[in-house]
């Protein structure tokens, strides 16, 4: 019946009833962002845009990815597979490897016709300096891709003020508020005039269009601006308790972020905070333009936004600095989803989610035949009731860094954070939500608590039945930028 209503419309008057219309996907993507968001609580942090983007859509307040490090996140959420089955555990090897059959979320959705694009970083080899390389993205998953590069990868890179100053631990603490440079100039700024202009050119076709920025990832690096909405005295680092390194597993501060601050001072740690939240608010203004285009082009009532970021980030909490870490502020991100048909919109789902969950979703929502085995499922409930029933829990696992790679095993329910080594053989962690967000105290080793590690001990093990041995780079394959 729609379908002879469509016809008779089409013949009539020239146009597709709307019910009849293809859903665009414009699937935008941030580098190393954390939860510190307007829209998520923070006290001083400004992200009018985003804030604006989630009160039009549904805002998760517990979406987790599945590896807290850019290459094994991506390579997840892309898939809709975990890092089990993509066996992508660093920046180098390549999920076509084992998988070379795989179905990529955007290849779902040329296979149902659509335009796909990409438009800076959405895999890990997304960057301007892998261009030619033959591992550098994933070829198979675009139609069209665009790599942007602005003054701050290009002019600036001898300015950029590092701590602490050697090469090894510098590139992830390293900084410089561009006095001359403006917005657009910058990568981010050309990441958005990309992706608006490649909205302009297919607004007339579905497209699935990703939209990948780089900031707030390292060097934090914006013009100067941005860095004078903040002050020196907002960024307090937060408290490390005395004995704090004693209550946790080695493990647990071994697995990618050196204590306390990545060896820089208090001071430096302060400046870095502040340049870190500058570079949100300033990739914050170019996510604005790009919905502003989508709005003007008349095409916000036809596209499914998706706002992420692949992993979060530490600031300091427990001492530590950057990702690849099972606490909280490394595995917790932001998520709002954005369907124009969508009963829940402008609400809170405080439901456990995670970022394999969007292929199933996205595919669901527009219509799309998804590829067998995918390990997430559709949030298409939570869309027409975010407090809808649901027993699910988050899975995030890291593999350490030290001499002895050690692979932890995160459990997130909506209330417990648990945390295996080794299936415990170098320690675990248990933390109560209710009681203590900031996962501050461990209770792993209080028999209070036996029969709650007991359950979410099974859930972990049946997640991980085994301990997977992280891929091997193949040089065939190219092995991307090795930056963090």
């Amino acid at each position: 019946m729609r379908t002879l209503l469509a016809l008779f419309l089409i013949a009539t008057f020239g146009w597709a009833a709307e019910s009849e219309k293809k859903m665009n996907v414009l699937f935008i993507v941030s580098d190393d962002m954390n939860n510190d968001l307007g829209v998520y609580g923070h006290p001083f942090v400004k992200s009018p845009n985003l804030d604006k983007l989630a009160s039009r859509g549904v805002k998760f307040d517990r979406a987790y990815c599945q590896f807290p490090w850019c290459a094994p996140s991506r390579a997840s959420f892309m898939t809709g597979l975990r890092p089990d089955k993509t066996k992508v555990m660093d920046l180098t090897y390549h999920f076509r490897q084992g998988l070379p059959n795989v179905v990529t979320l955007p290849q779902a959705f040329m296979k149902a016709g659509y335009f796909a694009a990409r438009v800076g970083k959405i895999y890990h080899y997304g960057n301007p300096g892998d261009i030619g390389t033959s591992g550098a993205d994933d070829p198979a998953s675009w139609n069209q891709v665009v790599n942007p590069a602005g003054r701050d990868k290009t002019a600036l890179e001898n300015d950029i003020l590092i701590y602490p100053p050697t090469t090894a631990l510098g590139s992830s603490m390293s900084l410089l508020a561009d006095r001359t440079g403006k917005d657009e100039e910058h990568t981010d700024g050309k990441v958005a005039t990309e992706a608006i202009k490649l909205m302009e050119t297919n607004k007339d076709k579905p497209f699935f269009l990703a939209v990948g920025f780089y900031k707030p990832h390292c060097p934090w690096v914006a013009p100067q601006k941005w860095f004078d909405m903040y002050s020196i005295e907002q960024e307090i680092l937060p408290p490390i308790a005395a004995n704090w390194k004693s209550t946790v597993p080695p493990a647990a501060y071994d697995s990618g972020a050196e204590w306390p601050y990545r060896g820089v001072t208090p001071a430096q740690a302060q400046q870095c905070r502040r340049a870190y939240h500058a570079t949100i608010s300033f990739v914050d203004s170019q996510i604005g333009r790009v919905v502003e285009a989508l709005d003007r082009l008349g095409l916000a009532q036809n596209t499914i936004i998706v706002f992420i970021s692949d992993h979060g980030y530490h600031l300091g909490e427990h001492g530590l600095w950057m990702k690849q870490t099972c606490f909280e502020e490394a595995a917790r991100i932001p998520l709002f989803i954005v369907d124009p048909r969508a009963s829940a919109n402008g609400k809170v789902s405080k439901r456990t989610v995670e970022l394999v969950d969007l292929y199933p979703t996205l595919t669901d929502l527009a219509g799309v035949k998804a590829p067998e085995g995918l390990e997430g499922v559709s949030l298409r409930p939570l869309l027409e009731n975010p407090d809808a029933s649901w027993n699910r829990a988050a899975y995030t696992q890291t593999v350490t860094k030290g001499k002895e790679k050690v692979q932890g095993y995160s459990v997130r329910t909506e209330r417990w954070r648990f945390t295996e080594w080794q299936y415990g053989e170098k320690g675990m962690e248990l933390y109560d939500h209710d009681n203590d967000p900031q996962e501050l105290k461990n209770l792993a080793k209080d028999s209070a608590y036996s029969e709650v590690i007991s359950e979410l001990k099974a859930l972990s093990k049946k997640m991980h039945p085994e301990m997977v041995t992280p891929g091997k780079a193949q040089k065939k394959l190219g092995e991307g930028k090795k930056s963090e």
